[in-house]
Formats: C-alpha cells, structure tokens, sequence
C-alpha cells in the first residue's frame, strides 16, 4: 500500500467510526497519529491482536521521544486508529489514563494490562528496555532505570472492519 493509500484508508476508518456514532454534542476528544505497536510490523500485527481482543488495555512510551519529535503529549480523550504491521486499521481506541512514571517505578498493574508476554513486571520491563534502548539510540539520549515513561490506559471503542473490501 502506497502512503497515499494508507492515508486514505486511515481518514475513511475514522469517518467510518465517526459516522457510527449516534450524537455526541460538546465531544472534547481528538484523533491523534494512528499507533503501530512493537519495533517491527510483525509485532504490530501481533500486538494488534491483542488490543482487538481486550487483552491489551495499556501502553508505555517514552517521553522523551515526545519531546525529541516535537510531539503533543497524550491526553484523556484521545481517540486514535491502531494499526497492524501493514498500516491497515484495526480498530480505535480512546485513551482512559494518562500518568508519567519512571521506568523502574511502573508497577505490576501496568505490565498485567499490557497484554504482552506472560503479563509479568520481569518480562514487560525486557520488552519495554529493548524499546527504551532503540529510542534512546534514536534520539541520542543514555537509557536510565529512571527514564520517564508515559503510560496510557485506553479501551476499544470500535472495532468494525473496514467497509467497502
């Protein structure tokens, strides 16, 4: 799929979403950049999945990043699209909780509501450094134990496929 393409398939997911609501009047949510989870696509669609399912109902990521890339900070509110390893829309999620927390102080809850692995703080804290140490190197900031994390709640509020395939 061509970025054009995935563009406009994304835009016509939320019109698709948006136009499946009944009437929401004085609606302060926003859509914000559609989210590919993992390092790799792969991992994008497999995670996807997981979010599909309501098996994973919170993220982390780093602030840094945010900072580094010039990007708005994630609110309650937001609405936005995941998106598998293809860029094909999944379904879309509204952000619930948003709380900065330092690496090494996330707690159980965080890595049970992620959804990956075997949902234990040991094996989301691997999989979150391997992350933390491609940002870092992607940015050119040193990965601490006290690295700032902006951990998000969210749920799925839809997840009908794409109309029209």
């Amino acid at each position: 799929m061509t970025v054009a393409e995935t563009s406009d398939t994304l835009q016509r997911y939320q019109e698709q979403f948006l136009s499946s609501l009944l009437s929401e009047t004085g609606n302060q949510s926003r859509f914000v950049e559609p989210v590919a989870f993992g390092l790799t696509p792969q991992h994008a669609t497999e995670i996807s999945k997981l979010v599909l399912d309501g098996v994973k109902t919170a993220t982390g990521s780093l602030l840094w990043s945010y900072q580094a890339d010039g990007r708005a900070l994630p609110r309650l509110g937001d609405i936005w699209v995941v998106i598998d390893g293809n860029s094909n829309p999944v379904c879309i999620a509204q952000t619930l909780d948003v709380k900065v927390i330092p690496f090494n102080e996330v707690l159980e809850d965080y890595a049970r509501w992620g959804g990956e692995g075997d949902c234990s703080l040991q094996s989301w804290r691997r999989m979150y450094w391997k992350y933390i140490v491609v940002e870092c190197q992607r940015i050119g900031r040193e990965p601490t134990a006290g690295v700032p994390m902006i951990m998000e709640g969210f749920k799925v509020v839809y997840s009908q496929p794409l109309h029209g395939f």
